[in-house]
């Protein structure tokens, strides 16, 4: 017997278990994941995912998640957050970025949001506390505002002759002004020009580089952004193209081409995420889980990159790092 006819031959009963899925599926709580950059980045994603899983939840199987992505338009982020209050979603979860996780709590009291974000949260009026957080938000910090000075020390351990280093900022985020100051103040004790350039906009980007090497930048610092991490892929090109060694804050821009990276692993903080949003969808309150953080920094060095630029990396430096990419 074909398979077609076997199926017709069962008819509404062999329809059943197929509706019954559907259902089952309809019926599985859906979590709001909103972000500032693409919401495509598979390397947040995928480690969201894998926190989900380890607690019991499989998207596509007991789970729903709808994505939703500011395209680098901060504007947008509360009425995203509003499409998911008229959704119903049973969590939001702010994907590494304090303005998303700021939006969604000035939005809800009831909805449970969780969080990653690279500040300290309770600096920023997220959470009353690490330890009890309180309300309804929870989440995971791996406090990337705090890195661009040991970038900078990076930089000058690499290029201690170099008197000028550029300094990439996105003035819209909300802690580019404390980064601008603690690198400013670093650089007085060690003697550097610091140049800081303010893009929030790829088209602006290419001059900016430009710019830099016009005014004698010898190596550039890009600090912990959503908007650069989403735009790394042409922020890497263009260090290639104007031959300019730049310091970023995570290490997939290193993964990319990058000469170097020193920052926390977000795809570990997500994946922390994850398992929060999972133990409250089983019942737990965010107010009863503690902000936790990740702590372990990583220095990784693209020495292929290295070669392509003519830089010799100090064997100290070398030695420093957790991962040199050849």
């Amino acid at each position: 017997m074909r398979r077609r006819d076997f199926f017709s031959l069962l008819g509404g009963a062999a329809a059943w278990p197929l509706a019954a899925r559907a259902q089952q599926l309809t019926a599985a709580p859906t979590i709001g994941f909103l972000t500032i950059g693409l919401a495509t980045q598979m390397l947040f994603v995928d480690g969201f995912r894998r926190g989900l899983k380890e607690v019991g939840f499989v998207e596509g199987q007991n789970v729903n998640i709808e994505y939703r992505s500011a395209e680098n338009d901060y504007d947008r982020l509360p009425s995203l957050v509003d499409e998911f209050i008229r959704q119903h979603v049973a969590v939001i979860f702010a994907n590494s970025s304090t303005p998303a996780a700021l939006a969604a709590k000035a939005a809800t009291t009831a909805i449970p949001i969780v969080f990653t974000v690279g500040v300290d949260p309770v600096k920023y009026g997220l959470v009353a506390s690490l330890a009890r957080p309180g309300g309804n938000i929870t989440g995971v910090t791996f406090l990337t505002s705090e890195l661009a000075t040991k970038q900078l020390e990076v930089a000058h351990l690499l290029l201690p002759n170099a008197s000028a280093i550029g300094v990439l900022v996105n003035p819209k985020n909300q802690y580019a002004e404390t980064d601008i100051k603690n690198i400013q103040d670093m650089a007085l004790r060690l003697k550097k020009k610091i140049l800081v350039l303010k893009v929030d906009a790829d088209r602006d980007f290419d001059a900016a580089f430009a710019t830099f090497v016009h005014q004698g930048a010898r190596v550039l610092i890009v600090p912990g952004d959503s908007f650069f991490y989403s735009e790394r892929e042409t922020l890497t090109a263009l260090a290639a193209l104007y031959s300019l060694p730049a310091i970023y804050a995570q290490r997939e821009f290193a993964d990319r081409g990058g000469f170097m990276s020193y920052g926390a692993n977000i795809a570990e903080a997500n994946r922390l995420a994850g398992g929060y949003v999972g133990r409250i969808l089983k019942g737990e309150k965010a107010a009863d889980l503690p902000v936790q953080q990740v702590t372990k920094l990583e220095f990784v060095i693209n020495l292929k990159t290295a070669k392509a630029l003519g830089l010799d990396i100090p064997p100290s430096l070398l030695a420093r790092a957790d991962e040199v990419i050849e």
